[in-house]
Protein backbone atom coordinates (compact mmCIF):
# COMPACT_ATOMS: atom_id res chain seq x y z
CA UNK A 1 0.00 0.00 0.00
CA UNK A 2 2.96 2.88 1.02
CA UNK A 3 4.52 1.77 -2.59
CA UNK A 4 1.27 2.45 -4.23
CA UNK A 5 0.45 5.78 -2.81
CA UNK A 6 3.84 7.10 -2.81
CA UNK A 7 3.63 6.53 -7.08
CA UNK A 8 0.14 7.79 -6.76
CA UNK A 9 1.12 10.81 -4.99
CA UNK A 10 3.43 11.79 -7.86
CA UNK A 11 0.34 12.30 -9.95
CA UNK A 12 -2.25 13.59 -7.82
CA UNK A 13 -0.13 15.93 -4.90
CA UNK A 14 -2.69 15.87 -1.42
CA UNK A 15 -1.26 12.08 -1.42
CA UNK A 16 2.20 13.22 -1.00
CA UNK A 17 1.18 13.24 2.32
CA UNK A 18 1.91 9.43 2.74
CA UNK A 19 5.35 10.08 2.12
CA UNK A 20 5.51 11.44 5.64
CA UNK A 21 6.06 9.19 8.28
CA UNK A 22 4.57 10.45 11.37
CA UNK A 23 1.52 10.11 9.32
CA UNK A 24 1.93 6.95 8.38
CA UNK A 25 2.68 5.89 12.07
CA UNK A 26 -0.36 7.58 12.73
CA UNK A 27 -2.85 5.53 10.11
CA UNK A 28 -0.67 2.53 11.27
CA UNK A 29 -2.16 3.24 15.12
CA UNK A 30 -6.00 3.89 13.67
CA UNK A 31 -5.97 0.91 11.61
CA UNK A 32 -4.35 -1.53 13.87
CA UNK A 33 -7.41 -0.12 16.33
CA UNK A 34 -10.04 -0.89 14.00
CA UNK A 35 -8.76 -4.08 13.15
CA UNK A 36 -8.89 -4.93 16.93
CA UNK A 37 -12.58 -3.82 17.11
CA UNK A 38 -13.59 -4.90 14.34
CA UNK A 39 -12.58 -8.64 14.42
CA UNK A 40 -11.88 -8.79 18.41
CA UNK A 41 -14.97 -10.11 19.88
CA UNK A 42 -15.26 -12.67 17.23
CA UNK A 43 -11.95 -14.21 18.05
CA UNK A 44 -12.66 -14.37 22.03
CA UNK A 45 -16.06 -15.82 20.97
CA UNK A 46 -14.50 -18.55 19.42
CA UNK A 47 -11.71 -18.95 21.42
CA UNK A 48 -13.70 -19.27 24.42
CA UNK A 49 -15.25 -22.11 22.50
CA UNK A 50 -12.44 -23.86 21.70
CA UNK A 51 -10.93 -23.52 25.46
CA UNK A 52 -13.89 -24.26 27.54
CA UNK A 53 -12.41 -24.23 30.78
CA UNK A 54 -10.26 -20.98 29.51
CA UNK A 55 -6.52 -20.22 30.94
CA UNK A 56 -5.01 -22.39 33.66
CA UNK A 57 -4.85 -20.64 37.07
CA UNK A 58 -1.99 -20.95 39.03
CA UNK A 59 -3.30 -22.94 42.48
CA UNK A 60 0.05 -21.60 44.20
CA UNK A 61 -1.16 -17.68 42.91
CA UNK A 62 -3.53 -15.36 44.92
CA UNK A 63 -6.50 -17.51 45.97
CA UNK A 64 -9.07 -14.86 44.53
CA UNK A 65 -7.77 -15.27 41.16
CA UNK A 66 -9.56 -18.74 41.59
CA UNK A 67 -12.27 -16.99 41.15
CA UNK A 68 -12.29 -14.00 39.68
CA UNK A 69 -10.22 -15.45 36.31
CA UNK A 70 -11.60 -18.61 35.90
CA UNK A 71 -12.60 -19.88 32.57
CA UNK A 72 -11.04 -16.33 30.88
CA UNK A 73 -9.87 -17.45 27.67
CA UNK A 74 -6.08 -16.91 26.46
CA UNK A 75 -4.48 -16.54 23.19
CA UNK A 76 -5.53 -12.87 23.21
CA UNK A 77 -2.03 -11.86 21.73
CA UNK A 78 -3.91 -13.17 18.72
CA UNK A 79 -5.63 -10.20 18.24
CA UNK A 80 -2.72 -7.97 18.55
CA UNK A 81 -0.54 -9.81 16.55
CA UNK A 82 -2.83 -10.25 13.56
CA UNK A 83 -3.67 -6.35 14.06
CA UNK A 84 -0.48 -5.10 14.30
CA UNK A 85 1.26 -7.34 11.25
CA UNK A 86 -1.93 -6.67 9.00
CA UNK A 87 -1.54 -2.65 10.10
CA UNK A 88 2.41 -2.71 9.57
CA UNK A 89 2.00 -4.51 5.70
CA UNK A 90 -0.29 -1.80 4.63
CA UNK A 91 1.45 1.43 6.15
CA UNK A 92 5.08 0.53 6.35
CA UNK A 93 8.27 0.69 4.10
CA UNK A 94 7.88 -2.76 2.68
CA UNK A 95 11.40 -2.17 1.15
CA UNK A 96 12.92 -1.51 4.21
CA UNK A 97 14.90 -4.32 5.88
CA UNK A 98 14.54 -3.42 9.68
CA UNK A 99 10.69 -3.73 9.10
CA UNK A 100 10.83 -7.66 8.39
CA UNK A 101 13.54 -8.25 11.08
CA UNK A 102 11.55 -6.71 14.15
CA UNK A 103 8.36 -8.23 12.29
CA UNK A 104 10.14 -11.90 12.29
CA UNK A 105 11.21 -11.69 15.74
CA UNK A 106 7.78 -10.49 16.49
CA UNK A 107 5.77 -13.40 15.06
CA UNK A 108 8.63 -15.96 15.65
CA UNK A 109 7.85 -14.91 19.64
CA UNK A 110 4.18 -14.91 18.85
CA UNK A 111 4.64 -18.67 17.53
CA UNK A 112 6.32 -20.15 20.82
CA UNK A 113 3.48 -18.07 22.96
CA UNK A 114 0.87 -19.98 20.73
CA UNK A 115 2.24 -23.38 21.63
CA UNK A 116 3.11 -22.91 25.06
CA UNK A 117 -0.33 -21.26 25.50
CA UNK A 118 -1.97 -24.54 23.57
CA UNK A 119 -0.28 -27.01 25.27
CA UNK A 120 -1.28 -25.39 28.71
CA UNK A 121 -5.06 -25.27 27.81
CA UNK A 122 -5.06 -28.65 25.90
CA UNK A 123 -3.46 -30.27 29.30
CA UNK A 124 -5.50 -28.11 31.93
CA UNK A 125 -2.33 -27.52 33.21
CA UNK A 126 0.57 -24.31 34.07
CA UNK A 127 3.32 -26.12 32.72
CA UNK A 128 3.24 -25.39 29.06
CA UNK A 129 6.78 -25.11 26.63
CA UNK A 130 9.44 -27.06 27.87
CA UNK A 131 11.82 -24.34 29.63
CA UNK A 132 15.17 -24.81 27.96
CA UNK A 133 13.49 -26.02 24.71
CA UNK A 134 12.03 -22.46 24.36
CA UNK A 135 14.37 -20.11 25.21
CA UNK A 136 16.79 -22.23 22.79
CA UNK A 137 14.02 -20.95 19.60
CA UNK A 138 13.89 -17.72 21.20
CA UNK A 139 17.76 -17.48 21.04
CA UNK A 140 18.15 -19.21 17.81
CA UNK A 141 15.32 -16.29 16.30
CA UNK A 142 17.31 -13.31 18.26
CA UNK A 143 20.71 -14.84 17.11
CA UNK A 144 19.51 -14.40 13.51
CA UNK A 145 17.38 -11.26 13.71
CA UNK A 146 20.79 -9.39 15.13
CA UNK A 147 22.95 -10.98 13.14
CA UNK A 148 21.23 -9.34 9.66
CA UNK A 149 20.74 -6.14 12.03
CA UNK A 150 24.78 -6.45 12.10
CA UNK A 151 24.99 -6.61 8.43
CA UNK A 152 23.09 -3.88 7.47
CA UNK A 153 25.29 -0.95 9.62
CA UNK A 154 29.27 -0.17 9.02
CA UNK A 155 31.98 -2.14 10.94
CA UNK A 156 32.74 -1.33 13.70
CA UNK A 157 29.37 1.34 14.81
CA UNK A 158 26.85 -1.89 13.67
CA UNK A 159 28.27 -4.13 16.42
CA UNK A 160 29.53 -1.53 19.01
CA UNK A 161 26.93 -0.68 22.30
CA UNK A 162 25.95 3.00 22.99
CA UNK A 163 25.76 4.69 26.21
CA UNK A 164 23.04 6.98 27.65
CA UNK A 165 23.98 10.04 28.86
CA UNK A 166 26.88 9.80 27.04
CA UNK A 167 28.39 11.39 23.68
CA UNK A 168 31.36 10.57 21.28
CA UNK A 169 31.45 6.89 23.15
CA UNK A 170 30.62 3.11 22.02
CA UNK A 171 31.63 0.09 22.93
CA UNK A 172 32.93 -2.33 19.69
CA UNK A 173 31.40 -5.89 20.93
CA UNK A 174 32.71 -7.46 17.34
CA UNK A 175 30.31 -10.60 16.90
CA UNK A 176 29.79 -10.94 20.53
CA UNK A 177 26.99 -8.42 19.53
CA UNK A 178 24.99 -11.19 18.05
CA UNK A 179 24.94 -12.99 21.50
CA UNK A 180 24.20 -9.68 23.40
CA UNK A 181 21.56 -8.21 20.88
CA UNK A 182 19.89 -12.07 21.08
CA UNK A 183 20.16 -11.66 24.99
CA UNK A 184 18.42 -8.10 25.46
CA UNK A 185 15.85 -9.56 22.64
CA UNK A 186 14.96 -13.00 24.76
CA UNK A 187 15.15 -10.96 28.30
CA UNK A 188 12.77 -9.00 27.05
CA UNK A 189 10.07 -11.45 25.55
CA UNK A 190 10.18 -13.39 29.18
CA UNK A 191 10.29 -9.84 31.17
CA UNK A 192 7.14 -8.72 29.58
CA UNK A 193 5.82 -12.34 29.76
CA UNK A 194 6.67 -12.43 33.81
CA UNK A 195 5.11 -8.74 34.19
CA UNK A 196 1.68 -10.48 32.29
CA UNK A 197 0.25 -11.80 35.53
CA UNK A 198 -2.81 -9.37 35.94
CA UNK A 199 -5.96 -7.44 34.09
CA UNK A 200 -4.18 -4.73 31.74
CA UNK A 201 -0.55 -4.93 34.21
CA UNK A 202 1.32 -5.65 31.00
CA UNK A 203 0.16 -4.09 27.65
CA UNK A 204 -0.26 -0.52 29.06
CA UNK A 205 3.66 -0.32 29.85
CA UNK A 206 4.57 -2.07 26.75
CA UNK A 207 2.28 1.21 24.94
CA UNK A 208 4.44 3.40 26.84
CA UNK A 209 7.58 1.53 26.28
CA UNK A 210 6.04 1.13 22.06
CA UNK A 211 5.67 5.33 21.92
CA UNK A 212 8.91 5.80 23.59
CA UNK A 213 10.74 3.65 20.90
CA UNK A 214 8.67 4.69 18.35
CA UNK A 215 9.84 8.32 19.13
CA UNK A 216 13.59 7.12 19.26
CA UNK A 217 13.01 5.16 15.74
CA UNK A 218 11.93 8.40 14.44
CA UNK A 219 15.24 10.86 15.91
CA UNK A 220 17.99 7.78 15.35
CA UNK A 221 16.49 7.63 12.02
CA UNK A 222 16.87 11.37 11.12
CA UNK A 223 20.37 12.60 10.38
CA UNK A 224 19.04 16.04 11.08
CA UNK A 225 17.68 15.42 14.40
CA UNK A 226 19.86 12.64 15.36
CA UNK A 227 22.63 14.99 14.75
CA UNK A 228 21.38 18.00 16.95
CA UNK A 229 20.28 15.53 19.91
CA UNK A 230 24.53 13.86 19.64
CA UNK A 231 22.61 10.34 19.16
CA UNK A 232 23.57 8.03 16.54
CA UNK A 233 22.51 8.24 13.60
CA UNK A 234 20.92 4.43 12.09
CA UNK A 235 19.78 4.98 8.45
CA UNK A 236 16.52 3.48 7.75
CA UNK A 237 15.20 2.96 11.82
CA UNK A 238 12.80 5.45 11.14
CA UNK A 239 10.66 3.39 10.05
CA UNK A 240 9.99 1.41 12.91
CA UNK A 241 8.17 4.30 14.09
CA UNK A 242 5.45 2.77 12.30
CA UNK A 243 5.10 -0.74 13.74
CA UNK A 244 5.52 1.23 17.41
CA UNK A 245 2.26 2.81 16.08
CA UNK A 246 0.83 -0.06 15.10
CA UNK A 247 1.20 -1.53 18.45
CA UNK A 248 0.40 1.19 20.40
CA UNK A 249 -3.03 0.99 17.85
CA UNK A 250 -3.47 -2.75 19.30
CA UNK A 251 -2.58 -2.51 22.52
CA UNK A 252 -5.36 0.31 22.54
CA UNK A 253 -8.00 -1.80 21.45
CA UNK A 254 -6.36 -5.21 23.69
CA UNK A 255 -6.98 -3.14 26.47
CA UNK A 256 -10.94 -2.06 25.83
CA UNK A 257 -11.45 -6.58 26.38
CA UNK A 258 -8.43 -6.74 28.98
CA UNK A 259 -9.98 -3.92 30.75
CA UNK A 260 -10.63 -5.59 34.23
CA UNK A 261 -12.50 -7.43 34.56
CA UNK A 262 -10.44 -9.01 31.74
CA UNK A 263 -12.99 -11.08 29.21
CA UNK A 264 -9.84 -12.37 27.48
CA UNK A 265 -5.59 -12.68 28.69
CA UNK A 266 -3.28 -11.79 26.52
CA UNK A 267 -1.04 -14.93 27.24
CA UNK A 268 2.41 -16.20 26.42
CA UNK A 269 1.52 -15.54 22.68
CA UNK A 270 0.97 -11.50 23.06
CA UNK A 271 3.58 -10.88 26.20
CA UNK A 272 6.53 -12.96 24.83
CA UNK A 273 5.99 -11.23 21.27
CA UNK A 274 5.38 -7.89 22.21
CA UNK A 275 8.51 -8.01 24.70
CA UNK A 276 10.57 -9.70 21.83
CA UNK A 277 9.58 -6.71 19.38
CA UNK A 278 10.59 -4.15 21.92
CA UNK A 279 14.47 -5.37 22.56
CA UNK A 280 14.29 -5.93 18.81
CA UNK A 281 13.49 -2.17 18.47
CA UNK A 282 16.01 -1.32 21.31
CA UNK A 283 18.88 -3.31 19.43
CA UNK A 284 17.91 -1.81 15.99
CA UNK A 285 17.95 1.61 17.36
CA UNK A 286 21.07 0.99 19.22
CA UNK A 287 19.05 1.48 22.48
CA UNK A 288 19.45 -1.54 24.40
CA UNK A 289 20.39 0.01 27.72
CA UNK A 290 17.74 2.83 27.17
CA UNK A 291 15.17 -0.14 27.20
CA UNK A 292 16.08 -1.65 30.43
CA UNK A 293 15.37 2.17 31.43
CA UNK A 294 12.49 2.71 29.37
CA UNK A 295 11.06 -1.33 30.28
CA UNK A 296 12.08 -0.52 34.35
CA UNK A 297 9.07 -2.24 35.45
CA UNK A 298 9.89 -5.03 33.26
CA UNK A 299 13.14 -5.28 34.93
CA UNK A 300 11.86 -5.63 38.18
CA UNK A 301 9.15 -8.18 37.71
CA UNK A 302 12.19 -9.94 36.52
CA UNK A 303 14.43 -9.60 39.22
CA UNK A 304 11.94 -9.86 41.32
CA UNK A 305 11.53 -13.44 40.75
CA UNK A 306 15.83 -14.28 40.30
CA UNK A 307 15.93 -12.94 43.79
CA UNK A 308 13.01 -14.90 45.29
CA UNK A 309 14.44 -18.62 43.41
CA UNK A 310 18.16 -17.46 44.68
CA UNK A 311 16.72 -17.05 48.43
CA UNK A 312 14.68 -20.01 48.52
CA UNK A 313 17.09 -22.64 47.08
CA UNK A 314 20.25 -21.10 49.53
CA UNK A 315 18.48 -20.42 52.26
CA UNK A 316 15.24 -22.20 52.26
CA UNK A 317 13.28 -18.77 53.09
CA UNK A 318 11.26 -16.19 50.80
CA UNK A 319 12.08 -12.39 50.01
CA UNK A 320 8.57 -11.69 48.87
CA UNK A 321 5.31 -13.16 49.86
CA UNK A 322 5.05 -14.22 46.10
CA UNK A 323 6.82 -13.75 42.70
CA UNK A 324 6.82 -12.22 40.33
CA UNK A 325 6.11 -8.58 43.02
CA UNK A 326 2.46 -7.44 41.90
CA UNK A 327 1.63 -10.71 43.70
CA UNK A 328 3.52 -9.61 46.82
CA UNK A 329 1.57 -6.54 46.76
CA UNK A 330 -1.48 -8.61 46.31
CA UNK A 331 -0.79 -10.20 49.48
CA UNK A 332 -0.03 -7.11 51.04
CA UNK A 333 -3.62 -6.18 50.79
CA UNK A 334 -3.72 -4.00 47.58
CA UNK A 335 -6.20 -4.03 45.27
CA UNK A 336 -5.83 -5.47 41.88
CA UNK A 337 -6.55 -1.80 40.25
CA UNK A 338 -4.31 -0.36 42.77
CA UNK A 339 -1.65 -2.23 41.69
CA UNK A 340 -1.94 -1.72 37.95
CA UNK A 341 -2.12 1.81 37.90
CA UNK A 342 0.49 2.72 40.21
CA UNK A 343 2.27 0.37 38.30
CA UNK A 344 1.27 1.93 34.66
CA UNK A 345 2.27 5.33 36.88
CA UNK A 346 5.84 4.20 37.22
CA UNK A 347 6.55 2.64 33.99
CA UNK A 348 5.74 6.29 32.97
CA UNK A 349 8.06 8.01 34.88
CA UNK A 350 10.72 5.06 34.01
CA UNK A 351 9.96 5.99 30.50
CA UNK A 352 10.30 10.14 31.08
CA UNK A 353 14.11 9.24 32.77
CA UNK A 354 15.05 6.78 29.07
CA UNK A 355 13.55 9.60 27.09
CA UNK A 356 15.71 12.53 28.76
CA UNK A 357 19.16 10.34 27.79
CA UNK A 358 17.95 11.99 24.05
CA UNK A 359 18.92 15.08 25.25
CA UNK A 360 21.28 14.97 28.56
CA UNK A 361 24.48 14.08 27.48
Amino acid sequence: MFYFLQQFGDVFAPFNVFRYLTFRTGGATITALFFVFLFGPQLITLLRTRQGHGQPIREDGPASHLITKKGTPTMGGLMILLSLTASTLLWANLTNPYVWIVLGVTVGFGAIGFYDDYLKVSKATNSGFGGRQRLALEAAISGIACFFVAQLGESPFSTSLAFPFVKDFMLDLGWFFVIFGGFVIVAAGNSVNLTDGLDGLAIVPVMIAAGSFGLIAYLVGNEIFSGYLLINFVPGTGELAVLCGALIGAGLGFLWFNAPPASIFMGDTGSLALGGMLGAIAVATKHEIVLAIIGGLFVLETVSVIVQVISFKTTGKRIFKMAPIHHHFEHLGWTESQIVIRFWIIAFVLAMVGLSSLKLR
